[in-house]
């Protein structure tokens, strides 16, 4: 029994041995050299996280989210709002109305009805091409009013001052 456990010691010590001398080969040494400037890397890293611009920058990129998605919210409504109202689908057919009057005007040829091209003809299109600019400009003052929003919201100021603190926050740790 005195002998089993003296064996026993005796491998393990000589274990403990074989694994000391891999522990200093150059290899195992170079990978723990890798290991440690990983983690210098990593407290460097955390350290910075910890700061007050870095967790500013944190909250900016949180109101960026939440403005990003109320500006999408609000540009999702206006579509569907000008869906509903029919303008899209209005300044589409006076645009194709427009096309074909003045195709046929230009080359001579007779309108749908097998008709050539009247003054009432002329008048209407006049009509169409100017309820296709209101309809245009009702949308441009719609995305005038989301952009404005979204200025007065400070989307844009928060995306230049976060993305300014990350450079420099990655530029210290390079």
């Amino acid at each position: 029994m005195v002998g089993g456990k003296l064996k026993d010691i005796k491998e393990t010590a000589s274990d403990a041995v074989e694994i000391m001398r891999e522990i200093g080969t150059p290899g195992v040494q170079e990978t723990f050299d890798q290991i440690r400037e990983i983690a210098i890397i990593g407290k460097e890293i955390m350290e910075v996280m910890q700061t007050p611009e870095w967790q500013k920058n944190l909250e900016n990129i949180q109101l960026i989210s939440q403005n990003f998605k109320q500006a999408s919210e609000r540009m999702e409504r206006t579509t569907k709002e000008l869906k509903e109202t029919g303008i899209i689908d209005d300044t589409k057919a006076l645009i194709q109305i427009a096309k074909e009057r003045i195709g046929s005007f230009g080359n001579g040829k007779e309108g749908k009805n097998g008709q050539s091209i009247t003054g009432q003809d002329l008048r209407e299109l006049t009509t169409a091409v100017k309820e296709m600019f209101e309809s245009i400009r009702d949308l441009s003052r719609e995305i005038k009013v989301t952009i404005t929003e979204s200025r007065e919201s400070g989307i844009i100021h928060n995306v230049k001052q976060t993305e300014s603190t990350i450079r420099e926050s990655f530029s210290d740790l390079r």
